[in-house]
């Protein structure tokens, strides 16, 4: 029996909470690559070096994404706890202050979630093993897990965070915010300084960041490691690194949206695009129009109300991610707008769940919003103005606009110009935003592109275009060229939805092949696209999608993880790899592999990018 309840504890040990301790190895820095070696405790009289103790002290830096300016990384570090961390923020604008130290909060209690990790582990092995329920403690409060020991003594009596912001007020992020920071990490008779030098918060908590991906969890002294010296400085190259999650073709809880929004903070991507309404079903509970998800939600349970979305945004706000809402329009506008007619509101959208899909629509069901209808206009305004309100100041915003099917317009408009309705539309929906708005536009209305985009009627002053078609398509010069400015989102690179076969058994129903987290960091279409200068100011950024057809609450994380943080070095810093076009450097493999384990010890079910062998066997594999 004791052996069986051995097994059953080395497998629910094995699982919870993403960390194993390996006591079996040890490893040594040769070459600046670290190599595995067997430990026996009773051949060596060397303390055992774990893993990420020599990865983060040999060879190169494992910071990710990769820093732009100049790094310099020490090659010893010290053990601490974090009841020995002490902080301090320097700024004259209060309300930086007080959301830098919300971020503040985060960051310690990411700390203090991995320094308990191994002994949450051990927690469920001993309660499994002795047959008895096992204790939860919250993370950081058990008194091991925040004191030195006496027998394992902290190198470190002091570690104080100095805060430096003195340059920009803002709270909310713009398209020309100040992200840049620089990290100095010293260290002097059992005290280490850190301080962080910003012009704004998003630079500071940025370098929260990188600064948490210099710290890591040692098994062997059980205790948290700090670099004993590091100098960072830093600043992204494009201004919009963003990801976009659909849910509406499967409803996500807000702690599975907060998930990601964790996961993003820790990769510095810093747009949340929340396409959270299509056909399928309308989540989103509006305080003027609850009829719209009464009719369109799944269940009364799969909806988003206003204090959700307030939630999520401040979740992300204080992660330095701004929301960027869509209410998809004229098209993917289905279940949730049928019920006009009975309110005297007429017909708000038209071909409705219409046979055959095939016919008035990309995928069932079907549903386009009525533009000969002011009342659609009316309710959109109204939306607008909620999401607005709940977002908060917003550079962007979400217009939708893509894959309007001519043919269920001309059904009810035979004699109209069909290309010129579409226009209208968006023109009536851009005046509704506004009105929306206090009677000023965002900076940029983002619409999808579209064979419509390409219409002379958008004013590329007010319309950002999100290119979703192929790398190599025609519109994306056409688009350059007319002096849009462009988010990328080559279905060819950045859709994380591909490769997952058909999901159902007529027409085209998905996407091939999968796309890997070298594919999605290989991809420079400005780079391809052979811009001039001033054409690749107009590259805005980029954003990874995760359509949901075949994608719910279940698999939300191993669709995401670690392939957006792909894209996040590839927008952070741009690796100039020109010379090695077709693979990814082995340096590069190693620094994500790393980093993966980050995600997956904060609770993130990361996929695994390649046999565990492989991440004990530095470059073995590559």
């Amino acid at each position: 029996m004791y052996f069986v309840l051995l097994i059953l504890s080395f497998f629910v040990t094995s699982w919870s909470a993403g960390f194993i301790s390996e006591k079996t190895w040890t490893y040594k820095c040769v070459n600046d690559r670290c190599v595995r070696q067997h430990y026996l405790n009773e051949h060596h009289h060397e303390k055992r070096t774990p893993f990420l103790t020599c990865s983060m002290t040999c060879g190169a830096s494992n910071i990710w994404p990769e820093p732009t300016g100049k790094v310099t990384l020490g090659s010893k570090s010290l053990t601490f706890s974090t009841a020995n961390v002490k902080v301090s923020v320097e700024t004259p604008f209060d309300k930086v202050e007080s959301l830098f130290r919300e971020a503040l909060t985060v960051f310690m209690d990411d700390l203090r979630l991995i320094e308990s990790l191994e002994k949450e582990d051990k927690g469920v092995h001993d309660a499994e093993v002795n047959d008895v329920a096992a204790t939860s403690v919250p993370a950081g409060k058990h008194p091991d897990d925040v004191h030195c020991r006496p027998e394992h003594p902290c190198d470190l009596d002091h570690v104080e965070i100095n805060v430096k912001i003195v340059k920009f007020p803002d709270i909310s992020l713009h398209s020309d915010t100040d992200e840049s920071y620089k990290v100095t990490v010293k260290t002097d008779n059992r005290r280490t300084s850190v301080k962080i030098n910003s012009g704004g918060f998003f630079g500071a908590r940025n370098a929260l960041a990188t600064l948490q991906q210099m710290i890591w969890y040692d098994d062997e002294e059980k205790l948290l490691r700090i670099l004993s010296r590091a100098y960072v400085e830093d600043t992204p190259k494009f201004g919009y690194r963003g990801l976009m999650l659909d849910t509406s073709r499967h409803y996500f809880s807000v702690e599975a949206i907060k998930r990601t929004l964790s996961g993003m903070a820790l990769s510095k991507l810093n747009r949340f695009h929340w396409h959270m309404t299509d056909s399928q079903s309308f989540p989103f509970v509006s305080r003027h129009y609850p009829q719209l998800a009464a009719h369109g939600a799944y269940s009364n349970h799969e909806v988003y109300t206003t204090d959700d979305v307030r939630e999520i945004v401040e979740f992300a706000r204080v992660r330095g991610i701004q929301v960027i809402p869509e209410i998809d329009a004229p098209a993917h506008a289905g279940n949730g707008w049928d019920w006009g007619p009975k309110h005297g509101l007429g017909e708000l959208s038209l071909c409705i769940n219409q046979q055959p899909w095939s016919f008035y629509c990309g995928e069932p069901p079907c549903g386009q919003l009525n533009p000969k209808n002011n009342n659609t206009y009316l309710i959109l305004q109204k939306l607008y103005g909620e999401l607005l309100e709940l977002t908060g100041p917003t550079d962007f915003f979400h217009l939708g606009g893509d894959e309007v099917n001519l043919e269920c317009w001309a059904q009810f408009f035979n004699d109209t110009d069909l290309r010129g309705l579409w226009c209208e539309f968006m023109l009536q929906a851009f005046q509704r935003l506004r009105q929306a708005n206090g009677g000023l536009a965002p900076k940029m209305a983002v619409v999808w592109s579209s064979g419509l985009t390409s219409t002379p009627c958008l004013s590329k002053n007010s319309f950002a275009v999100q290119v979703w078609g192929g790398s190599t398509w025609q519109e994306n010069f056409e688009l350059i060229e007319n002096g849009f400015n462009l988010i990328i989102s080559h279905v060819d690179a950045w859709y994380l939805d591909c490769g997952f076969g058909s999901w159902r058994s007529t027409g085209e129903g998905a996407c091939s092949p999968y796309r890997t987290w070298q594919n999605i960091y290989k991809h420079r279409p400005w780079n391809r696209m052979r811009l001039t200068p001033v054409q690749i100011k107009q590259i805005l950024g980029g954003e990874v999608c995760l359509w949901t057809e075949q994608v719910d609450e279940s698999t939300l994380d191993s669709r995401v993880w670690p392939r957006a943080a792909a894209l996040a070095e590839r927008l952070w810093s741009d690796p100039d790899d020109e010379h090695d076009f077709d693979t990814v450097h082995k340096d590069v493999f190693s620094r994500f592999s790393v980093f993966r384990n980050r995600l997956v010890q904060l609770g993130i079910k990361a996929e695994a990018i390649f046999p565990k062998y492989c991440a004990q066997n530095q470059d073995e594999c590559v």
